[in-house]
């Protein structure tokens, strides 16, 4: 039952199951760091691993759950599997997210100006209610 809160509709209990199941893929640090790469361009899994600096395995488990879910895809490049964001909402999201949290961290050293530590950002926006 969708209802209406300040000019805006809720959404359904659909929608926000798979906003939940997205946010839960990009809650793993590894995940956010590969698709915040792939959102600089496309690479494949040899150059997402050096330049996340995960094991090669690693890297290969995590794009596969990233395209299961719809959030990456690859395409054939001679031998090569090459991946790039297939959703361009998330790299949106993303580098929001990882750009307000920079700002706060670049303030002031590591604090933000705040007198917390980068996790206290992190903190601050869970209770933000945004």
């Amino acid at each position: 039952m969708a209802t209406e809160v300040g000019g805006f509709d809720d959404p359904s209990a659909e929608v926000l199951a798979e906003a939940a199941a997205a946010f839960g893929l990009l809650a793993s640090s590894a995940r956010l760091h590969i698709v915040w790469a792939l959102a600089q361009g496309e690479s494949d899994v040899t150059g997402l691993a050096e330049r996340v600096g995960g094991a090669l395995p690693a890297v290969s488990q995590h794009l596969t759950k990233l395209k299961l879910a719809g959030l990456v895809r690859s395409r054939r490049e001679g031998r090569r599997q090459v991946y790039l964001v297939d959703d361009p909402d998330v790299v949106t999201v993303v580098r929001l997210m990882v750009g307000q949290l920079t700002d706060r961290a670049d303030g002031s050293g590591r604090s933000g100006g705040s007198g917390l530590p980068a996790q206290g950002a992190v903190r601050r926006l869970r209770g933000f209610g945004a």
